[in-house]
């Protein structure tokens, strides 16, 4: 056990990936390892990201109503979930729920819309609202996630004044055929390489507890590490009566903290998000979670409530965090644009571990 935390610390504080029997190892580790994991991962996520917590909001923009057939949603197709449902949220609501958020401490809104993909329409909808936000709230960073983007929709986002796309791999390619039917893995790739190449920072992470293996973990955890996302959320599957996954409760705290762990290792040097899920599956042990992620959501999720603002707030300072401030940049120096470029310009970075160059916005 030594042997291996030893070989994954060095290697995550030099920002290297590790190798997938380690990060295999790092999940099949017992509980009675567990405190000895967190506090190895711990020191890769203060080398690269000190004590430092970036507060993210979300707003449901449009609600419900889906035609895609992803299991573990509320919103899918043919959903009897007792979800809220309703159509665009107008700019200036979306804006003023936005600022709750920002009051909170929030430095990025996350604006989400159901649906397999936005229509041209619906990106002039956005844009406004993008702009509403950002009037309101100086300083404030946007990250859109409105499903599978069309040809030019990324760039008009960028253009519109949008920082972030965010859109999950959610699994394993070998599993995704598993868990939705009507679109591909390769079309989630597809998007997530359209918004990096607009100039987005791209956003992608994982949904753990849909049943899947280690091995399924650990392959979705490197194509994360492989498309280069600068942000990872680690959802955790929350079973909504009257979808296909109501019965799949498969997670332990232990576990769920083994899982953060194996995605800091992987992914040493980027944003990692605790996200939906975090309260119910990770319950009394979330403080020790804040060694790991260094990102959470504020507040409530899509169609899910979460644990109250003020309760994350005292949660931080209590386990001796503080909240990122809006001047401070997220990602370590290396990960950041170069000096006097525009926001989103990515400056070419090497995959630590891989011997892979991407070029700028590649």
């Amino acid at each position: 056990m030594d042997d291996l935390l030893n070989s994954l610390v060095n290697k995550g504080l030099r920002g290297e990936t590790p190798t997938r029997d380690e990060a295999l190892a790092v999940l099949r580790t017992t509980d009675d390892d567990l405190l000895d994991v967190v506090a190895a991962a711990g020191k890769v996520r203060r080398r690269w990201f000190g004590k430092r917590v970036k507060l993210n909001y979300l707003v449901n923009l449009k609600s419900g109503l889906c035609p895609e057939d992803c299991s573990y949603c509320s919103q899918r197709l043919g959903s009897e979930a007792g979800i809220l449902k309703y159509t665009w949220l107008k700019p200036e609501e979306a804006a003023e729920a936005a600022e709750a958020g920002v009051q909170g401490g929030a430095k990025r809104v996350c604006v989400v819309a159901s649906g397999r993909g936005p229509t041209d329409r619906d990106i002039d909808r956005v844009s406004r609202t993008i702009g509403a936000i950002k009037e309101r709230n100086e300083g404030v960073e946007v990250c859109a996630c409105l499903g599978l983007l069309s040809d030019g929709q990324a760039e008009r986002l960028r253009q519109a004044g949008a920082d972030a796309y965010n859109h999950n791999l959610n699994t394993s390619e070998s599993t995704y055929a598993d868990i939705c039917t009507t679109h591909t893995y390769e079309d989630r790739v597809e998007t997530v390489k359209q918004a990096r190449g607009a100039g987005l920072s791209p956003c992608s992470g994982l949904i753990a507890g849909m049943g899947e293996t280690d091995e399924n973990l650990v392959e979705v955890a490197f194509s994360l590490r492989g498309l280069d996302a600068d942000s990872v959320p680690v959802n955790f599957l929350l079973p909504f009566e009257g979808t296909p996954l109501a019965e799949e409760w498969n997670l332990t705290p232990q576990r769920a903290l083994r899982i953060l762990a194996m995605v800091r290792f992987v992914c040493p040097d980027v944003e990692v998000r605790l996200a939906a899920g975090r309260e119910v599956h990770l319950r009394s042990l979330q403080p020790l979670a804040l060694h790991l992620a260094n990102s959470l959501f504020l507040g409530d999720y899509l169609t899910s409530e979460g644990q109250a603002g003020k309760a994350d707030l005292e949660m931080i300072a209590d386990s001796g965090f503080e909240v990122e401030g809006a001047e401070t940049t997220t990602l370590p120096e290396h990960r950041r644009e170069e000096s006097g470029s525009a926001p989103h310009e990515r400056v070419a970075v090497r995959l630590r571990g891989t011997g892979t160059e991407l070029p700028p916005n590649a």
